[in-house]
């Protein structure tokens, strides 16, 4: 499974994501990617998947969540895509 991250420098909600998915790792196993929002690629994806403002995450190339990060939402999507991925 792989989990990309739009992040954003200076985005306290982006730092709160990525501890949230690194914690988050320790249970589930997949492959963190982060790609600034800002770059190119970060551009192409959310205007792909209607991500709004940092951070966003994409589980399996879905949008998951964007702004604050919910572990309780995030929890829920990782749990899902790990089982249907088996």
């Amino acid at each position: 499974m792989i989990v990309t991250l739009l992040t954003k420098a200076n985005c306290e909600f982006c730092v709160r994501a990525n501890e949230i998915l690194t914690r988050l790792g320790t249970e589930i196993q997949f492959d963190l990617r982060t790609i600034e929002l800002e770059s190119a690629s970060g551009q192409a994806l959310a205007a792909q998947h209607g991500v709004l403002f940092a951070p966003g995450v994409l589980v399996d190339g879905r949008l998951s969540t964007f702004g604050r990060p919910s572990e309780r939402r995030l929890r829920r999507d990782l749990t899902a895509a790990q089982a249907t991925s088996r």
